[in-house]
C-alpha cells in the first residue's frame, strides 16, 4: 500500500473554529461539574468584545461539542460584551469600535474596564427529581 504525504493547511476560519471548540468543551465540563446531576436547559456566558470570538461560531460549535452528551439540547446564550476603556487622562469611559486604545481627548494613558470577559454568567437547571 502506497502512502501518500500531504500538508493540509489550515486556514484562520479553521483556526476560529477550533478555538471555539476548544471554549465549548471547557464550558460543557464546568457546567456539567456544577449541574450536580440536574439536566442544563441553559448557560448564559459573558464573552468581552476583545476575547476575538465570534459569538455565532461559538453557538454552533457549542451544538456540536453537547451532541450525544447530557448537556445535549441545551441552549448557549452568549451575552456579548463590548470593549471599553477608561483615560486617565480626562476620566471618561470610552466604548471601543476599533482596537485602537486612544481616547477621544487624544491620552492614550487608559485601561481596558470592560471587554476581556469570557465566564459563566449563570446555568439554568431543572428541578431535581
Amino acid at each position: 500500500m502506497a502512502r501518500r504525504r500531504t500538508r493540509l493547511r489550515i486556514t484562520e476560519d479553521d483556526e476560529l473554529a477550533m478555538h471555539e471548540l476548544s471554549i465549548c468543551g471547557s464550558i460543557a465540563r464546568l457546567a456539567q461539574e456544577h449541574a450536580d446531576g440536574r439536566r442544563v436547559i441553559a448557560v448564559h456566558l459573558d464573552v468581552g468584545h476583545l476575547r476575538q470570538v465570534v459569538p455565532d461560531t461559538l453557538r454552533s460549535s457549542w451544538e456540536f461539542v453537547v451532541d450525544d452528551t447530557a448537556l445535549a439540547g441545551s441552549e448557549l446564550i452568549v451575552n456579548y460584551i463590548p470593549a471599553v476603556i477608561h483615560c486617565h487622562g480626562c476620566d471618561a469611559s470610552t466604548t471601543l469600535t476599533a482596537p485602537v486604545f486612544r481616547c477621544p481627548c487624544g491620552s492614550i494613558d487608559t485601561h481596558v474596564t470592560a471587554g476581556e470577559e469570557l465566564s459563566i454568567r449563570s446555568l439554568d437547571l431543572a428541578r431535581p427529581d
